[in-house]
């Protein structure tokens, strides 16, 4: 090799290398190279290989120590070129590298929607498959469902039947129910759609989880399967005490465990026979004076009367922490205020009371005066906390109560109303239920439920409900309070026919006003026993009168059987 060989190969080393280092520093202070993750700075030899395969006309230039092109050399590319060249280099890295980023990006995140799916799916199948196969916009394919199975048995929680379907010699099958009206409601019917337990249990009774090979072996004979068996938490015992006590009267009974929510009966009446669900539809569907359909305990609408005064007590201590013990009221059985008056249940005359006084005795006219110092938005807020204006969260189907004085509404009759129960205050015997038992509860109101566990056709536990947490809607200090004063309505005041042999009682009577000439409405709500309460009952009877003269002797009746004085 000549000296000018060696001079060329130097040269040409030369070149590669500033042009390499210029494309990288261009890179690096470029900002749009910036949003490159990562950073990989080019070979000087791929950048000139790069400039040499543009063409002829761009092929660098070597040129000899003389300034003269070398022979057969093509000329260098100007510096113009040079620039251009390497702008382009830079995009197309940049371009590979967003590309690169790109990719990971989508790859990532199809990865994690994929993983959600089967997240959700594993959710659904587990948690809320049965709630919308027993819905009744799935009637189609429940429908697909009843040509495989056979209904299910639906039981009480001491293993009365319920509801059983019967299959006669041709295959035709019929729905039974064994106690006709007694459970009506709360067992619900399975044709002209689907109510009660009925509906909230169905998807478990045209279902199975018999073995599959049991199943398999079924169909091949061509043979439909046995359903699950739903066992509510429904006692049958405390069930037929309360809808004898109610003994034809219009009206609802329910009760529940307070520590967990299970809804140990739930009457209603006026009722039907389930077996005759099919005859007697058109007459009870046209019939709007006794609503046989409707399902008082959870969805009739009354006015509470004095049971609200629990909600108007609670305020008034929540704003006076440091005196409400010490108010004081002298009732002479009528309250006047300007052209109003509030008068006591039977004009009776309490004379001078106290605040556990005057809730024991229903006071009108005291909780007149202590509505009045309420702050109304606040015993607006209180009243919602309790879930007034919404749907409880329950599987029952229930009616949206309705409370709505607010200080920008109230005139002050609407204030002396509310605060004694009346005016526009609307609620239903499950909701007041809630509200006693949470005071009964350390101020923790649990959610109801009905069933208790499904079991196989066999007789084996499949599933099972547990209760769920509750909310805390008051502290515990304050469902001692309430406590104290709901015992002293049965000690001492109105409640005193609710208290039974071998057990105490606490509770509140009520005496709603709802329509002009007509006799009240009878409310009772209470738990039992008072030092530890295991059972609390929620009692309407429509048209009635007094409610510790007829609602709480019905709530007498459940505790007896409940304790077993019987």
């Amino acid at each position: 090799m000549n000296n000018d060989d060696i001079k060329r190969d130097e040269i040409q080393r030369q070149q590669r290398k500033r042009i390499g280092a210029a494309v990288e520093d261009y890179m690096r202070e470029d900002d749009d190279f910036e949003d490159v993750d990562t950073y990989i700075a080019p070979d000087p030899d791929e950048v000139f290989i790069k400039l040499c395969e543009d063409g002829s006309e761009k092929k660098p230039r070597l040129s000899g120590g003389d300034g003269h092109n070398p022979p057969g050399k093509p000329p260098a590319p100007s510096e113009e070129e040079i620039n251009k060249r390497r702008r382009e280099i830079r995009k197309e890295l940049i371009k590979g590298k967003k590309i690169h980023r790109d990719i990971m990006i989508s790859t990532y995140f199809f990865v994690a929607l994929f993983v959600g799916i089967i997240a959700y799916l594993c959710y659904f199948t587990y948690s809320k498959s049965d709630e919308f196969l027993a819905s009744e916009y799935n009637s189609k394919r429940q429908s697909v469902y009843a040509d495989k199975y056979i209904r299910g048995d639906i039981k009480s929680i001491d293993g009365e039947i319920l509801a059983t379907t019967k299959t006669d010699d041709d295959g035709k099958e019929t729905r039974v129910y064994p106690f006709k009206n007694v459970f009506a409601h709360a067992v619900g019917y399975s044709t002209k759609g689907n109510t009660g337990i009925e509906s909230i249990g169905n998807s478990y009774l045209l279902g199975s989880h018999t073995a599959l090979l049991s199943q398999a072996l079924s169909e091949l004979k061509n043979q439909k399967i046995q359903g699950d068996t739903v066992v509510s938490t429904i006692d049958s015992r405390l069930q037929k005490a309360a809808y004898e006590a109610l003994d034809g009267q219009k009206g609802a009974v329910i009760a529940m465990e307070v520590k967990t929510g299970k809804v140990l009966l739930m009457v209603s009446r006026p009722d039907f026979d389930p077996n005759k669900i099919n005859e007697i539809w058109d007459d009870m569907v046209s019939d709007e004076s006794n609503s046989n359909l409707v399902n008082r305990a959870t969805q009739g609408l009354y006015p509470p009367g004095s049971t609200f005064k629990i909600l108007t007590l609670l305020e008034y201590i929540r704003e006076n922490p440091d005196s409400y013990d010490s108010f004081s009221y002298d009732c002479d059985s009528i309250y006047e205020n300007g052209e109003y008056s509030i008068r006591c249940s039977k004009q009776v005359s309490h004379g001078m009371q106290d605040l556990k006084t005057a809730f024991a005795n229903s006071c009108n006219g005291a909780f007149a005066v202590v509505g009045q110092s309420l702050k109304l938005d606040s015993l607006y807020d209180l009243c919602e906390s309790m879930g007034y204006n919404s749907a409880i969260d329950t599987q029952l189907l229930v009616s949206k109560t309705k409370y709505s004085l607010t200080k920008d509404n109230a005139s002050l009759w609407d204030v002396l109303q509310t605060s004694i129960g009346q005016g526009g205050t609307l609620t239903t015997p499950l909701l007041n239920l809630l509200i006693v038992s949470a005071a009964a509860n350390d101020g923790v109101m649990q959610k109801p439920y009905i069933i208790d566990h499904i079991e196989n056709a066999n007789g084996s536990t499949v599933k099972t409900f547990s209760p769920e947490n509750g909310r805390k809607v008051m502290y515990a200090s304050e469902a001692k309070i309430l406590g104290e004063y709901l015992r002293a309505v049965v000690t001492e005041g109105t409640g005193g026919n609710a208290e039974g042999k071998g057990y105490s009682v606490a509770g509140k009577t009520g005496s709603a006003e709802w329509s002009k000439g007509q006799d009240t409405h009878a409310w009772f709500v209470g738990y039992a026993p008072f030092d530890d309460p295991e059972i609390a009952v929620s009692v309407v009877v429509e048209n009635a009168g007094s409610g510790g003269g007829v609602a709480a002797p019905i709530a007498r009746a459940v505790f007896d059987e409940y304790f077993g004085n019987n």
